[in-house]
């Protein structure tokens, strides 16, 4: 499946057989007492990518970082950056920087001062680290904040000032652990594609843990989703909302709805799955296991709803009561009960001030979607 959406999506070493990972997790473990935080772990990432660990609280992705830092050592396995083991590697002889949520800029220093931190720990040259500073203030659009102190700046200015600090010592990998988290919602959407146009210039590899699905949707070339320590899968942003590998992907990504049910027949390339609310839902996925349990997995954009019932009998078509409807602005979203007391969900754009088709509460309602529309999933 074609990628959608970045600014680079015909960058993917991924794809290439031949090609060397940057940072290669190898069957990497991490207890904490008998807590198992990351189990049995491997992951492949390529040199500059953006790539986005995306789960909930306690998934385990922070401590994968941490561990890529050097702040914490796995208990088993191992972890290679440019071909080299890290094992015994001291934080501050990585080639890795970490930025984190709360910034921990120094606040007693200006900004041109926070950024020079790290350089002259280094034992960089005055001029050098003049120009290097300058250079930074540049980068991230601060010239003429860079007397301020960090309590006289914004928000999303501290997170650059952070940012700047970061990269100033040139690392191979930038590690961002919820970078955004602290800033609103309009002001982290702005920054998301200026990191975005960041890395670019830069050429680094990014890495970045967030709980925030668009953050990560909308930065990365390649997500690992995570749950309980272990990757549940990795790809692309459009493969992964469009093509989940599992129900804890489909659920777990964007809004979806799931119909239960077994594969009742096959037909030219496609399944009839017969749900146990008495849906038959037909499905374009020929290779489906044939016995067991399914399950159909269909995004609400996917679905149109309307008061009448569809004429072309090669849609998808259930009947329904409007349960409830949300109205937000660029769309109303619409939950209806079906007979079995399943709820489905469709979402509408609002193209128009005003609705052809009116629906409102306890109103019956069609729901019709081709059968291209979803995907069968056997786990």
């Amino acid at each position: 499946m074609k990628s959608l959406g970045s600014i680079r999506r015909s960058f993917a070493p991924w794809t290439d057989p031949t090609a060397k990972p940057f940072i290669a997790f190898e069957n990497v473990t991490k207890r904490f007492g008998d807590f198992t935080a990351v189990d049995n772990l491997s992951l492949n990432v390529y040199e500059r990518e953006f790539f986005a660990l995306l789960g909930a609280s306690g998934c385990g992705k922070s401590t994968l970082l941490r561990m890529l830092a050097g702040f914490e050592e796995p208990s088993a396995g191992r972890i290679l950056l440019d071909g080299q083991d890290l094992a015994g590697i001291p934080p501050y002889r990585r080639p890795v920087n970490m930025m984190f949520q709360s910034y921990a800029l120094f606040p007693h220093m200006t900004v041109e001062k926070n950024i020079a931190y790290g350089l002259k720990q280094d034992g960089m040259a005055k001029a050098d680290i003049e120009k290097r500073v300058a250079e930074m203030l540049k980068l991230v659009k601060l010239e003429q904040f860079a007397k301020r102190k960090p309590h006289q700046l914004s928000g999303g200015q501290r997170q650059r000032v952070a940012l700047a600090r970061s990269v100033a010592k040139r690392p191979k990998v930038l590690l961002l652990d919820e970078p955004l988290g602290a800033l609103d919602k309009k002001l982290r959407e702005e920054t998301q594609f200026e990191l975005m146009d960041l890395q670019q210039q830069l050429g680094l590899t990014f890495m970045v843990v967030t709980h925030d699905q668009e953050e990560a949707m909308t930065m990365a070339d390649r997500i690992a989703i995570m749950d309980k320590g272990e990757v549940m899968q990795v790809a692309t942003p459009a493969e992964v909302y469009e093509a989940p590998a599992s129900r804890f992907v489909a659920d777990f990504v964007g809004s979806v709805n799931i119909f239960e049910g077994r594969i009742a027949g096959r037909d030219e390339g496609r399944i009839e799955i017969a749900t146990a609310d008495g849906v038959t839902i037909r499905a374009d996925d020929a290779n489906a296991a044939g016995e067991g349990t399914v399950w159909y997995a269909v995004r609400p954009e996917k679905i149109r709803i309307s008061s009448k019932k569809p004429e072309n009998p090669a849609l998808n078509a259930i009947e329904g009561e409007v349960w409830d409807i949300g109205y937000l602005g660029d769309m109303t979203v619409y939950n209806v009960k079906l007979a079995g007391g399943q709820i489905v969900r469709s979402s509408e754009l609002n193209r128009h001030r005003t609705s052809e088709d009116p629906l409102t509460w306890n109103d019956r309602a069609w729901l019709t979607f081709p059968a291209d529309a979803g995907v069968v999933l056997t786990r």
